[in-house]
Order: C-alpha cells, then structure tokens, then sequence
C-alpha cells in the first residue's frame, strides 16, 4: 500500500490550501483513489505516476503577486483532465490567456449560482440553480481561448469553465465542502465523466491491495508487528495476519503511558478473541528511566520512538525477524514534513524512528490511508468496535499529555482523571460523535480550597473536538452538565487536583494534542 499500482489514481496539487486534504478525501469518498502531491511536481513526475487526472486545489495567494505559487505549465500539456478550484481555477486562465483580477466584491461563504447555457459537463444532470461555497477576493474576468463560460454568479462573471476538447475544468467555488450540497456530484461527474475513473477504492479492494503489498514485501519471512491496542496497529496487526498467518508475532509494548485498562483490552482481544501470536513486554521501568527530566516535547516523542524501535530490535533478534510492521496514516506522513507540508509535530513512528534500525524494512500497510478509512476497513475484518471507535492515542501516550517531566506520581493523576472523562463522555452517549476526548496535565500547581483548607495542586485540562480526518479540529461544544460531571468527579475522586479548565481551542490555530 505504500505505493498505489491497482487503482486509477487522481494526484491533488497542494497550493497551500486549507481544503488540500479535505479534496483528497472527497474523491476517495467517491471510491477513487487519491494522492497529494506538491504545487511545483514536474510533468515528468507526473508521469511517472500514471494519473488519470489532476486537481488543482486553492490556496492563499494571488497569481499575479510576487510569491504566486506557479505549478510546471506543461501540465497542461499532458493530455490530462485537469480541474482547478478557486486559485487552481485562477492559475488554468493566468496561464492558458485568460485574466485574472481582484474584483470590487469578493465572495465568502455561502452563494447562489447560476448554471449557464452552455453544455456542461461538469454540472450534467445538476439543478439550474444551486448554492456553493466560495471563499475568494480575485476573479476570472475573462477565460482563455478555447473554453466557455458554464456559471455566474451576482459577482462573478465566471463562476466556472471548461474546455472539452483539452479536459480542462475550473470552478471558482470549493465543491469539497459540505456547505456545497452538490459538492460531490460535480466532483463525480469530473472523476468518471471527464477522467474515466472507475470507482474501484473499497474497502475489500484495499485489503486486498494491502495483503498482496505484505506478501510481496515480506515473502515468506517473519514480521513483528507494534502493536499498541489503537484502531491503527489493530488494523495493521489484521492485515498482516491475514497476510502470513503464523508467521506475524504482535508485539505490545506496555510502556506505562497507556491509558486506563489498555493493557488487559489489548490482550482480551488479539490473544483471545483473534488467537494471534502475542508477545506482551512489560517496559515501564525502562521508559520512565529514558524520559526522568525531560520537557521538551519534541524529545519526549523521539526518546518514546526510538526506545520503541529498540524494544522491538531486541525481540526480533529472539525470533529472528527481519520485518517491522507499524500503523502510520497518511496525515501522519502529511504532519510530520514531507514537500507538501512544513512539519507541525513529529510523529513518533514517522519522523521520531531512528537512522538506523536493525530490521530490513518497516511495512506500513495503512501509509496511504486516512483515519476513516482505516475504521472501515478494521469493520470489514471484524475488529471488535470499542477498538475501532476507540478515540485517537499518540504513540507517546500520556508523555505527551503531561505538559513538563514524566513521573509515576503525574501518570497516575493523569490515568484516573482520564478514565473519569472518557467514561462520563460515554454516559452522555457523546463517545461517538466526538473525534478526542481527554484529560491533560500541566506540570504547575494552583490555589485552592477543599474542606476549609488552602491546597495547592495540579489542575487537570479537558480537551474535547469533533474532526473527520485530525488535519483540521473544532473544539466540541459539550453540554455544560456534563462539564460539571466531569469536573466534580475529577477534583473529587483525583488526589492532587483541585481545578479542571476546558480547552476552546481549535486547529488550527492550536494543534488536537498540547505537545
């Protein structure tokens, strides 16, 4: 799975948009496989990719500025359907002879359009009139030669275009977001219509896809996958099973940062109910050693990671494996720093692995999924669904939610504390339609009152946000009774504690975790 051979592929250009990923995951939702690839990809690498079409998202800039983001012009060239979204759009007509210009009225938000005369085949079997999302201040005035104006709006003169001899598309609108109710027929009739695609991303075609990726990678030999209980390594852990059966050994590693009652879960689940071999490593003593005194939370990840990879060297030196399977997602490959995208954090089994490993080869069969796709996939294999649904965990566990040095005394706050937000969540039936919900730790003490006496203790911060993919987050507005729930029980039942505060933050500006 790593690199994508067996399905019809569509390569989304990053001009630094917001929507980037969320394109991305709109073709895949139409069962088209998807890759995101840089503004300034060559022709040439292009090709070699073999796409069936390209996309060119939106971005902050204006294309007749100094620091415009140009894409290789001889895209265009390649016989490929293109379609641009707003500044992609902008970047088609700049460089094919249209124009572009800031108007006096820009458009946010939501939009009345008004499908034109001309045959479209973008907008095929779609109403006259619909609403759209836009989010622009430049304007196609007048499109290149060769292609016709298809919508207006009260503000815009081009709203959208094509060219049907070329396969070339633009709308000034984002069809990606939900705010665009025919958002995604416009996006199908563009991906089978104009760049025959088929619709061949399902779910039994990946894992498929992904147990042949295995055997041809491993061929034959014994693997060790890392297992840590999460949808993630779960799905991974299946896979390769499915894979090579008996020889997969699932290693889980119990460093002491989990949260609470994952241990047992994990081996209630794999040892038992999947009968896979499982080997469990109780290794506390040995990361808490690594992380005394440390604050950084750059170095907590990577200390985490490469203790990880030495754990696992060491096993596999006692069954003579060669092969390393891990659950990386493809936002974690996007978050860590790739030519798409500056890196935000590192993620311990991305960017946080050392330079040098004694195993032959990582595997990652999930590298090219996003966190959705992995959940239906994990349903197609029948993983139970309190893993599936089990809300997102980093690597480093709760080193990362302890905002200062690591201690026995912190994780131990910070474990019970988190158990009484998860479970008061779940109570409110709200488990479900969050993406995170959990309790973080910083490392400084408040003033309080508790039985007539000063205290001074930590404070505990609930964090809670909806999400579809963790590229973006909203903070989740919960009922303030379940707050006050949360926060009686939590000073209450949590030695050490004597004041809970509530996250509002959204990413961006803020990122999900606080390291």
């Amino acid at each position: 799975m790593v690199e994508n051979k067996a399905f019809d592929t569509i390569l989304v250009l990053d001009f630094g948009a917001q929507y980037a990923q969320l394109i991305a995951r709109r073709v895949r939702e139409c069962k088209v496989f998807s890759e995101i690839v840089p503004y300034n990809i060559s022709s040439r690498e292009i090709k070699k990719k073999k796409p069936k079409g390209l996309i060119l998202s939106g971005g902050p800039a204006s294309v007749y500025e100094k620091n415009a983001l140009f894409c290789d012009k001889e895209i265009f060239n390649l016989g490929l359907p293109v379609l641009g979204i707003c500044y992609g759009m902008q970047l088609m007509a700049h460089f094919l002879g249209g124009k572009v210009a800031k108007t006096d009225k820009s458009e946010f938000g939501k939009t009345r359009l008004l499908l034109g005369k001309t045959d479209s085949l973008l907008f095929e079997g779609l109403p006259k009139k619909q609403n759209v999302w836009m989010s622009h201040k430049d304007s196609v005035t007048f499109p290149p030669l060769g292609f016709s104006s298809t919508a207006i709006t009260e503000s815009t003169p081009v709203a959208a275009f094509e060219d049907l001899k070329r396969n070339l598309f633009g709308v000034q609108f984002h069809p990606e977001v939900a705010h665009t109710p025919y958002g995604l027929e416009i996006l199908k009739n563009f991906l089978y219509k104009a760049c025959g695609c088929l619709p061949s991303w399902t779910m039994v075609s990946i894992i498929e896809e992904a147990v042949n990726y295995i055997q041809e990678t491993v061929e034959g030999e014994k693997a060790i996958c890392a297992l840590s209980g999460g949808v993630d390594s779960a799905v991974s852990a299946l896979l390769v099973h499915k894979a090579i059966g008996e020889n997969l050994t699932c290693v889980f590693v119990d460093h002491g940062l989990l949260r609470w009652g994952e241990p047992e879960q994990v081996e209630e689940t794999f040892r038992k109910h999947f009968r896979i071999n499982l080997i469990h490593l109780k290794a506390k003593e040995r990361f808490l050693k690594k992380l005394k005194g440390v604050t950084d939370p750059e170095e907590k990840r990577k200390i985490v990671g490469e203790e990880f990879i030495r754990v696992f060297e060491e096993e596999a030196k006692k069954q003579k494996v060669k092969f390393l399977v891990q659950g990386t997602l493809y936002p974690d490959v996007i978050e860590s720093g790739t030519r798409e995208a500056a890196r935000i954090k590192t993620h311990h089994n991305v960017g946080g692995l050392p330079t040098e490993m004694e195993f032959e080869k990582v595997v990652e069969p999930l590298r090219l999924l996003f966190k959705d796709e992995v959940r239906a996939v994990g349903e197609e294999l029948g993983l139970p669904e309190e893993i599936i649904w089990r809300h997102p965990f980093p690597g480093p566990g709760l080193a990362i939610r302890i905002i200062g040095e690591v201690t026995p005394e912190r994780l131990e706050i910070l474990r019970k504390a988190d158990a009484i937000v998860e479970d008061e969540i779940k109570k409110a039936g709200l488990y479900r339609k969050l993406w995170q919900a959990f309790a973080i730790l910083p490392c400084i003490k408040t003033v309080g009152v508790m039985g007539d006496k000063r205290t001074y203790a930590y404070p505990i911060v609930v964090r809670a946000v909806t999400s579809e993919d963790a590229m973006t987050a909203d903070w989740s507005r919960l009922p303030n009774e379940v707050l006050e729930k949360i926060s009686n029980r939590i000073i209450n039942e949590v030695e050490g504690v004597n004041r809970v505060v509530y996250d509002i933050s959204s990413k961006p500006p803020a990122t999900i975790e606080w390291e």
